[in-house]
């Protein structure tokens, strides 16, 4: 798919505030499958993606590039621009879905991207899971879980492994 007509999305088109980033990231970033998970509010990566970036704890690093799976969004820019810089986006590589990775001058993230339509139980509970030190479960399974399984108890099915 050819990426050469698609536009640019900037912190001045994401319209009103939109409210917290819904972000929770890992102690202990590395170790696990995921280093946390981001629950955008909509599909719309160009408007996400803003947010994301403007909002991303600065302790984590700059986000200079970001990889998604085209599946998970109704859009996909070749970059974003927010607060006079540009950060490219591109494809992530194989077949994952559901997942995003964020690229630092220091190291690159792997996060789970939760399903905006989730409720705010099982988005909670999705967010809390990927941050989980000791997460092993792919994001098929993790999101499988949190939307099939709504009694668990997240405290003792996302306990930390050693």
């Amino acid at each position: 798919m050819s990426t050469a007509n698609r536009p640019a999305a900037s912190s001045e088109d994401r319209g009103p505030v939109r409210g917290a980033l819904r972000l929770r990231m890992a102690r202990d970033p590395g170790h696990n499958t995921f280093d946390g998970g981001w629950w955008p509010r909509s599909r719309a990566l160009a408007v996400e993606l803003v947010d994301l970036v403007e909002q991303f704890p600065a302790e984590l690093g700059t986000i200079t590039r970001v990889l998604v799976s085209a599946t998970d969004w109704d859009d996909r820019p070749d970059t974003v621009t927010v607060a006079d810089r540009s950060v490219e986006v591109g494809a992530v590589a194989g077949a994952d879905t559901q997942v995003v990775d964020l690229v630092t001058p220091e190291r690159t993230l792997r996060v789970l991207v939760v399903p905006s339509g989730l409720t705010d139980d099982q988005g909670d509970e999705a967010l809390l899971a990927a941050a989980t030190r000791g997460n092993r479960h792919s994001a098929t399974d993790l999101l499988d879980t949190v939307t099939e399984h709504p009694d668990v108890d997240p405290r003792d099915h996302w306990p930390a492994v050693d």
